[in-house]
This record gives C-alpha cells, sequence and structure tokens, in this order.
C-alpha cells in the first residue's frame, strides 16, 4: 500500500477539506463478522477502511487535479434507496458536533446527507453562512436518494468542562434545524440527553418543537418522573440509546487517518461533525441500511 499511502497523503496535505462516506456498512463483509463492540469501535473501524479502500482507488486525474475538498467514499458499498420503495422507509439519522466550530455544521451536514451525490466535491466548500445555505437550495440527488429526511437527533454539542449545558448552547444548531424543517429537508427533530428542566427550555422558546429526545440508560436506568410526566404532557416521545458521550474524539481521528495514511500530518486535521443515518423498513423494523459521513478541515487551510 506504500504508493497508495503516498498517493493519499499528497492529497490531503493539499487539501482544505475532507468529506468521508462510509456507503452503508451492511455491504461491508469484513465489518459485519467482526462485529465491534461498541458505537466508537465501529466508527474507527469504518473510518480506516474507508480510507484503505479510497486510497487504493485514487486516479491518477485526481492526483493532477489537487482538489482543495476530498470526497473518501467507497463506490460499492454506495446504496440509494429505490424510490418506488420510499415510502417503505423511514431514514433517520443522528448528528453529532465534533468539533467548536459554527452552527451552520447542523445544514452542512445534513445538506450532504441528503445531496452529496448531486453535488459532489462542491458541497461544503465553505461551512459558514450562505455558501452553506445556497448548496441547501438545489434539489436532492443524494447518497440515500432521498429528498428529505423523516428525523434528525442532534446529540448535545461539546462544552466546556464543568460547564453545564444550557439553552443558549443549543439555540444555535437549533435554529439551523428548524430552518431544515422549514425548508422540508427533514420531517421531525429531537433532542439527546436533556433533562426535564433542560427540554422544557427548549421547547418553550422553540418555533419547531422537539418529538423526541433520546436518553442515555447508562447513566440513567429508570426514566425520571418528571422527564416522562413533561414528554407525555407535551407529546414528546422518549427514547433510549448507548452512544458514548463522546464518540468521535479529534486524538482516535487522527489515529485512524496515521494508521491508514502513514504518509500524512494526522495532527493537522480535525473532525468537525459526523452525521450517522440508518434506513428501516417500517413493516419489518428491520435495518436496511446504516452509515456514517464525516466532515473533517485541516488547520490553517
Amino acid at each position: 500500500m506504500g504508493t497508495d499511502s503516498r498517493a493519499a497523503g499528497a492529497l490531503l496535505a493539499r487539501a482544505s477539506t475532507l468529506h468521508l462516506q462510509t456507503g452503508n456498512l451492511l455491504n461491508w463483509g469484513r465489518l459485519r463478522k467482526k462485529c465491534p463492540s461498541t458505537h466508537s469501535e465501529e466508527l474507527r473501524d469504518c473510518i480506516q477502511k474507508t480510507l484503505n479502500e479510497w486510497s487504493s482507488q485514487i486516479s491518477p486525474d485526481l492526483i493532477r487535479e489537487f482538489p482543495d475538498v476530498l470526497e473518501c467514499t467507497v463506490s460499492h458499498a454506495v446504496e440509494k434507496i429505490n424510490p418506488d420503495e420510499r415510502e417503505e422507509m423511514k431514514v433517520s439519522a443522528k448528528l453529532f458536533i465534533v468539533g467548536s466550530n459554527s452552527s451552520s455544521s447542523t445544514r452542512s451536514a445534513v445538506d450532504m446527507g441528503i445531496k452529496e451525490n448531486e453535488l459532489g466535491s462542491k458541497v461544503g466548500e465553505g461551512i459558514q453562512g450562505s455558501v452553506v445555505e445556497d448548496y441547501g437550495c438545489h434539489g436532492a440527488c443524494s447518497v440515500l436518494g432521498v429528498a428529505q429526511l423523516d428525523s434528525v437527533i442532534i446529540a448535545s454539542p461539546p462544552i466546556e468542562d464543568g460547564v453545564n449545558l444550557s439553552l443558549e448552547h443549543l439555540q444555535p444548531y437549533w435554529e439551523e434545524l428548524e430552518n431544515l424543517v422549514q425548508s422540508k429537508k427533514i420531517v421531525a427533530i429531537g433532542t439527546s440527553d436533556l433533562d426535564k428542566t433542560q427540554l422544557e427550555q427548549l421547547y418553550q422558546w422553540a418555533q419547531v418543537k422537539p418529538n423526541s429526545n433520546q436518553v442515555n440508560l447508562a447513566s440513567c436506568c429508570v426514566m425520571p418522573p418528571d422527564l416522562t410526566a413533561f414528554a407525555k404532557q407535551f407529546d414528546i416521545q422518549l427514547l433510549t440509546h448507548n452512544d458514548p458521550k463522546e464518540l468521535l474524539s479529534e486524538a482516535t481521528f487522527q489515529e485512524a487517518l496515521r494508521e491508514s495514511i502513514p504518509d500524512i500530518q494526522a495532527h493537522d486535521w480535525v473532525p468537525l461533525w459526523l452525521l450517522r443515518y440508518s434506513v428501516i423498513v417500517k413493516s419489518r423494523g428491520i435495518i436496511k441500511s446504516k452509515g456514517y459521513i464525516i466532515q473533517a478541515k485541516r488547520r490553517g487551510s
């Protein structure tokens, strides 16, 4: 893999943005056999395997172009939803903000999840303001082949140690989700790990109300009665999850980069957000597709 690694390293040394898309993990035979024990382990394996596959398929044309935005994907794992079957599928996603970056990451992540194939390497060239907004206004032709997501849950954004999550932390991200609902990119939006007070504050402030709130049963064996009562009163669905507090750290991402592509200054690359999606057959409750989309930026670019 030496020549492949050098080519990948050269491309990453010149690029400013990396979009990594795993495609449908159910098409990854090796991942199915391994059965990672945690979500974090699964994600790390996905990053490494996607980078390995991508670096082995780099075309001479790509090396000559040295694009500013690199699209790192595995073509054989990509699987769109048949339009005739769309009504039979529920397409859900959970957005994790990794870096302390603009709330427009929310729109960028969902836009990529909906339209990555159509816009190609153009998506996400700017993660701020109107650039991402412009891309969000285009028609849908996504990696999943859908025009909208049925639901998106946003994980609590990262905050400094010792600081309690407040409404002010959530507001900029929630406003972006509300915009996506209003522009019909998302049907319903939800939260994760909010207690009763936090959920009530968000509910009272928000224009588009949360329709769900995930609770991590690792830290809460029984649903808190006050949260249960509030959710019931306002028709908010309480769900459970077992995601770690930090699904992807900067160090873990850089380690995966370094192991897959040794010829790279891995410490220059910082993950900004990741979107985990799933497609479920409504009538049978089985997962038809699942995958990750990640955006990272190179420091100083």
